[in-house]
Formats: structure tokens, C-alpha cells, sequence
């Protein structure tokens, strides 16, 4: 089943989705840029681009980054979306990378890691191409994807990866990001096998455009996806027309 989102009174394109420890609201920001509100505190992921888009949203308390490429880490947007208290937990390449004023609240965490964050398990998910030539682009043990362990309500953004055996053995995820673009991560087809492998509840589509201007179609995705698992879209680029 093919759902659309909901846009608020403001433009931004939110989804809310109840859990038995208080809803968690999905604010898809651009391209592999996610805040999440929830009872535990907002969460952002990967917070890159505008930093316009972010006006009218709480200050995360957490920040998640997956890699270190351009459109997923951004010291500058890291800087001025971080609060006072505000963490970070990165893969250890970008933890590298971070300027002192950064660092010194930042957490490495690597493959198959689990950290916690008021209450939160995090797992840290292998990210990284599986086809010959596409190795250089996310090798194997660098990058992460995220599995935020809420009460009773499972979360999965898989970052830039293919569809690699740690996602496709994911158990009880209730809501997920998967990203799709050629030639960087997984075409279409690789992304619906994957899902109707782990069975969420409800997937949204992300990711889908390419530097190079290459796109997956969000809407054949959906048609993969096996009977179970709800499609969840969002205007991720701003000037597409989403599905009614």
C-alpha cells in the first residue's frame, strides 16, 4: 500500500507515526537529510545543504552521520545546527575529520558498534558497495547505516551502501530510509529486494538522485515492494509532484 505524505500549514512534509513510548515525527529535509522528533529528543541525520531548511525545526540534540561524502557530512551545517549538549556519533573516518569544536562532542562509532544516547540504542550497520567497480565508492568497514532502538518502534537509515547481508538480516524494523542511485549505491531493483527481505513496516524511498543527474523511480520502487510493507514518499528534491 502507497501512502503520501502529509505537508503541515508551514511546507513542511511531516509524518508522524505513534510507538507505545510517544509519537516520532519524520522531517524529511533534502536528498539523505532526516530530523526526527521524538520522546527521547530530535535527531538529526546527515544534516547537510541549506541551512534555510532547517528554520522552523528544534535544534537536534543528537546528530547522526553515516560518511563522509559531501552530501551526508558538512562540518559548516554540523556547526550551526549543534547546540549546547548536542551529540554526534560518526562513523571513525569523519570523526577524523571534525574540528576540535566538534570533535570534542563526538562519538566514533564503527561496523557492527553499539553506542546509547538518553535512554537510545544505536547499532551501527555495515554501509558499502557489493559490485566489482563500485568498491571505491563506499568500501567495506568504512561507512554506517542506523538502527535506533525506541521503545517498542525500530528505525533503519541505511546511508550509502548496497544491499549488503547485514541489511537484508535486519529483524523487527519498524520504519526505514533505503537509498537507491546509480552508479553509487543500488539501482531500484537491488533496494525492493532488500526490503521485502527484512519486511518493514513502512519504508520510504530516499536517496534516489545522483550527482550526475541520474534518478531511481521512487514510484517503481514502490511497485517492488511486497504486500506488508507500506511506501512512504516525501519531496525529498522540492520540486517533484508526489504521488496523491
Amino acid at each position: 500500500m502507497i501512502l503520501p505524505f502529509q505537508l503541515r500549514a508551514d511546507g513542511d512534509a511531516a509524518d508522524s507515526f505513534e510507538t507505545p513510548g510517544g509519537a516520532i515525527t519524520v522531517h524529511p529535509v533534502d536528498h539523505a537529510s532526516i530530523v526526527f522528533e521524538t520522546p527521547l529528543g530530535t535527531i538529526a541525520v546527515d544534516p547537510v545543504g541549506d541551512i534555510a531548511a532547517y528554520e522552523g525545526l528544534p535544534k537536534p540534540d543528537l546528530i547522526l552521520v553515516t560518511h563522509e561524502h559531501g552530501d551526508h557530512y558538512n562540518a559548516e551545517i554540523l556547526a550551526a545546527l549543534a547546540a549546547d549538549g548536542t551529540r554526534l556519533i560518526t562513523n571513525p573516518a569523519v570523526f577524523d575529520m571534525l574540528p576540535d569544536g566538534l570533535k570534542s562532542r563526538a562519538e566514533p562509532m564503527g561496523n557492527g558498534e553499539t553506542a546509547t544516547w538518553n535512554g537510545l540504542t544505536i547499532d551501527a550497520i555495515p554501509a558499502h558497495n557489493l559490485t566489482e567497480g563500485r568498491e571505491r565508492f563506499h568500501p567495506v568497514g568504512r561507512d554506517n547505516g542506523y538502527v535506533l532502538h525506541f521503545d517498542g518502534f525500530r528505525i533503519y537509515v541505511s546511508g550509502d551502501t548496497e544491499d549488503v547481508p547485514e541489511m537484508r538480516a535486519l529483524e523487527n524494523i519498524d520504519l526505514a530510509f533505503v537509498c537507491m542511485n546509480l552508479p553509487f549505491t543500488m539501482d531500484l531493483e537491488a533496494a525492493a529486494s532488500a526490503v521485502n527481505a527484512f519486511a518493514p513496516t513502512y519504508v520510504y524511498p530516499y536517496h534516489y538522485r545522483g550527482r550526475d543527474g541520474g534518478t531511481q523511480d521512487p514510484m517503481a520502487f514502490a511497485a517492488l515492494v511486497a504486500d506488508g510493507t507500506e511506501v512512504k514518499f516525501a519531496p525529498w528534491y522540492g520540486d517533484e509532484i508526489m504521488p496523491a
